[in-house]
């Protein structure tokens, strides 16, 4: 473990201890969870603190916990074959219109808005992550005011999630159409919409109509404490060349 990282969460420990939720050291990198409440006062300290001048933001993602670690696949390790095709229909991994998410994890929020952060003065990165109180109507502060370039990132999780930004000074969506419905990635969204739009030539403009199409999955969700899948590699024979 690097001692700059060991040194970092010490230091965020010692200035905003009574506001941390956690303070966490994982892959080379200082993860720490605040309240809603305390987030604006934990950033200002993080920008303007020099032990700690995080002066700019890089980007914020939110997450919909929901089904987390739940999979109709066995992905916890790979092999030569790939993952197990999932053949449980009735698991949430082929959520049908109308269906809804279990939530594998009781005591952790639904929705979090995550904060990656950057100090070029000290050459270090962290990130921020705020859980949303109500999983119906998840609300965290905007950081618009602290970080300016939140502006774009804040609206682009409303958007994708449904989270709302406090005090942001104009929320609307900015990756999906007019008149869209939902937010395609919350976890209960089905993966080929609520409608599909096409031209309609006697009408001469696009209507949208209720998707025609059966949702399938394919893809699986995978949780892994690294990215190696080195037993996974199979030697080339002659014949595979």
């Amino acid at each position: 473990m690097s001692t700059r990282i060991q040194q970092l969460s010490d230091r965020l420990q010692k200035a905003v201890g009574s506001k941390l939720q956690s303070n966490i050291v994982a892959f080379k990198e200082v993860t720490i969870e605040v309240a809603a409440k305390d987030l604006l006062s934990v950033c200002e300290t993080l920008r303007d603190d020099q032990q700690f001048a995080f002066e700019q933001l890089i980007d914020v993602c939110g997450v919909d916990y929901s089904e987390y670690g739940s999979s109709e696949w066995g992905t916890e390790k790979s092999s030569s074959t790939g993952f197990s095709r999932g053949v449980d229909s009735g698991v949430n991994a082929r959520l049908r219109f109308g269906d809804e998410p279990n939530y594998i994890s009781s005591d952790r929020p639904r929705f979090a808005a995550v904060y990656h952060l950057l100090s070029i003065t000290n050459n270090i990165r962290m990130r921020v992550r705020v859980y949303c109180e109500d999983e119906h109507a998840p609300i965290v502060p905007s950081v618009v005011d602290i970080w300016p370039s939140a502006n774009w990132f804040e609206r682009e999780a409303f958007d994708l999630f449904g989270i709302m930004f406090e005090g942001h000074p104009d929320l609307r969506r900015i990756l999906t159409d007019y008149g869209f419905v939902g937010h395609p990635f919350r976890k209960d969204f089905p993966l080929i919409g609520h409608v599909e739009m096409r031209y309609d030539e006697e009408q001469k403009r696009v209507i949208y109509q209720p998707v025609s199409i059966e949702p399938r999955v394919l893809v699986p969700r995978v949780i892994r404490e690294d990215a190696h899948v080195s037993e996974a590699v199979v030697p080339l024979t002659s014949e595979d060349n």
